[in-house]
């Protein structure tokens, strides 16, 4: 399902986004997370429209169309950076309180509002451990083996060796962790190109 990319002011960020659903409608915002983008919740937004539910399916700091205003605007992902930006495309698009559901970094900046601005959500779905509100004063104890194994990545991107893949091979990696976090989604190669732009 695609709609037409609107385009918002929000805070350091002109944010590319998705609408779906009646203008006046109970309002839901759905937030993606990383390798992934808006176009994670096409059947989450039919289904939302169904329901007469107003559906904002932003592209995140990074992704898609999203800009940055300022070239001087620090390029952060952490969580207090994607909470703003969540709490600025609600205020820019005059939404009081909204339903907010996420995974990975769209889940964390979903709870940081929640958990800092409870009086401006309504409900909160996030899926995930481990990438929700992050405990900074405990980050340094490790989590089971198996939980480890999900983030080489992050670990990966921090080296030299793993920025130049990220430049060099960024269609064949974020492909690969499609198929490693989702071993049993056949998406097809068209799928997968849509959002490989973002």
């Amino acid at each position: 399902m695609k709609a037409q990319i609107k385009y918002v002011v929000a805070g350091a960020l002109k944010v590319a986004y998705h609408e779906f659903g009646p203008i006046d409608g109970q309002t839901a915002i759905l937030l993606h997370g990383f390798p992934y983008d808006t176009r994670s919740f096409d059947e989450v937004a039919r289904i939302l429209q169904e329901q007469h539910i107003r559906t904002i399916v932003p592209y995140l700091r990074g992704y898609g169309e999203t800009q940055f205003l300022s070239n001087d605007t620090l390029r952060s992902g952490e969580q207090a950076a994607l909470g703003s930006d969540l709490l600025a495309l609600m205020d820019a698009l005059s939404i009081s309180k909204t339903l907010v559901g996420g995974f990975d970094w769209g889940g964390r900046a979903a709870c940081v509002v929640s958990a800092l601005w409870p009086e401006r959500i309504s409900g909160l779905v996030s899926c995930g451990s481990g990438y929700n509100i992050q405990d900074i004063k405990n980050a340094g104890v490790p989590a089971s083996p198996e939980q480890e194994e999900r983030y080489w990545y992050m670990y990966y991107f921090h080296t030299e060796r793993g920025r130049k893949a990220l430049e060099t091979q960024r269609n064949a990696l974020c492909k690969y962790i499609w198929k490693r976090w989702s071993p049993s989604w056949n998406f097809d190669e068209a799928t997968y190109a849509e959002t490989a732009t973002s």
